[in-house]
């Protein structure tokens, strides 16, 4: 059995073993009518069976599989789908990016992955592009609104009426693999942004990429520089768990270790008579898988022999719940009321209601007086605008009135003048005929 399974099979172990004496202890307080009985340990004088739950839970758990969360992030080219394939033993066949991107993205790819009939869902989320802009500034917050929808796509799910778990692929990020470039001089401004704005939403595993490039001895002083400044910023890494005995050991002696000084190839290097992974150099052969070449071992072990379960418990129970109360108490959510006494869902709900009822009232009153307001606002508009409409026409009546009357007058006096006309017309008519007639008669007395 691989041992990140088999720490999963103990943790469930315990956890079920301890459901008959819950059981026994909720039956002895409800039958007692004293609230101060201690809670009896009884000896069983016979199998009952129930120690082969832990066996029902491993066999459940085989047939529904697993799932595990990986979010990369690392300026680009340095080593995060590489290193991917080799914790993985396989090609996971992603394309190589650009430094050209405008704005910093994730690439997210999910496999489905089989070792000795356990199966495994496998989401790698990498980052795209970070790292290459010339304003870093906003870099970290694609990486933060990705991880916010995952926890509200979960929060969602839990508050549905008709919930659906066991179908529903949990997408929340289990732990974050944080590529530091090998500068071996300190952690650069945007790496500290980022994870200060990331630490309290996922764990955090900071890596020294590409530690070939560096010697030792500066590996070393890096490793204190880069663990120096992370404590100096108040960023919390996550720190492997020393509270499971058969771990702890060697969770505490790894948590002194951090950051993992990792080299990822998938390339076969023959190394004497046997082949390896490895990277083959002028001076020599790197082997990956080599505790004294690189810290590659360790954390394949941590991250998925020993706490991979351990991480994916940390996100539900730290990381999500932290999301879900501050979620919860901006939705007006509370655990208490105002004099420090629980409260159901229920009676949240119904003060919720009833508080939204009222207010609805309070702004209906308040949209109708406004609109009562406006309404008498416009009807006093109307009646200004009516009287001045009304003296403007009586002033345009009176214009109208004496223009008719002066054009009636100017029509008489062209009347007359025509009268005047056609007189002096005939007049003059009559004196051309009398003339017209002499002129005649003298010609006639001429001849």
């Amino acid at each position: 059995m691989p041992l990140a399974y088999k720490h999963s099979a103990e943790k469930s172990s315990d956890s079920f073993m301890s459901f008959p004496l819950i059981s026994l202890m909720h039956s002895s307080l409800s039958s007692s009518p004293q609230k101060g009985d201690s809670v009896r340990c009884l000896t069983m004088l016979g199998h009952f069976g129930f120690e082969c739950l832990p066996h029902q839970l491993v066999n459940r758990s085989i047939q529904q599989g697993f799932s595990f969360n990986i979010l990369c992030v690392g300026e680009t080219g340095i080593g995060k789908s590489t290193l991917i394939d080799t914790l993985f033993n396989t090609n996971l066949k992603d394309k190589k990016s650009s430094h050209f991107y405008s704005n910093v993205g994730l690439k997210i790819q999910t496999y489905e992955l089989q070792e000795n009939n356990v199966q495994l869902k496998l989401t790698v989320v990498r980052t795209v592009g970070y790292g290459d802009q010339i304003n870093k500034e906003a870099s970290y917050q694609p990486i933060v609104d990705y991880v916010d929808a995952q926890f509200e796509a979960y929060l969602q799910e839990e508050l549905k009426i008709k919930r659906s778990f066991t179908d529903y692929h949990d997408s929340r990020i289990h732990v974050c693999l944080y590529f530091i470039s090998p500068t071996g001089h300190s952690l650069k401004s945007l790496d500290l942004l980022t994870m200060k704005n990331i630490d309290s939403k996922v764990n955090i595993v900071p890596l020294i990429a590409k530690a070939d490039t560096i010697s030792k001895y500066d590996l070393q002083k890096f490793k204190c520089k880069i663990m120096t400044e992370l404590v100096s910023n108040g960023i919390q890494i996550y720190q492997f768990p020393t509270d499971d005995e058969p771990t702890a050991q060697a969770n505490s002696s790894m948590n002194g270790q951090l950051p993992f000084a990792v080299v990822g190839s998938m390339d076969e290097v023959k190394v004497g008579k046997r082949m390896v992974r490895g990277r083959q150099y002028p001076w020599g052969v790197l082997q990956v898988e080599n505790e004294n070449h690189c810290d590659f071992i360790k954390l394949r072990d941590m991250l998925l022999c020993i706490n991979m379960e351990d991480l994916k418990e940390q996100t539900h129970i730290q990381h999500y719940e932290w999301y879900r109360c501050c979620k919860l108490k901006k939705m007006g959510f509370t655990d208490v009321g105002p004099d420090n006494k629980p409260l159901s869902f229920q009676e949240i709900y119904e003060a919720k209601r009833q508080k939204f009822y009222d207010q609805c009232q309070r702004e209906e009153e308040e949209l109708k007086q406004k609109f009562m307001q406006r309404v008498k606002e416009k009807e006093t508009t109307f009646k200004e605008s009516e009287k001045e409409l009304q003296k403007k026409f009586d002033h345009l009546k009176r214009v109208q009135q004496e223009e008719t009357m002066k054009l009636e007058e100017e029509r008489r006096q062209l009347e007359e003048e025509i009268i005047d006309f056609y007189k002096m017309k005939a007049v003059s008519e009559t004196l051309q005929t009398q003339v017209c007639t002499n002129i005649k008669k003298e010609k006639d007395r001429k001849k």
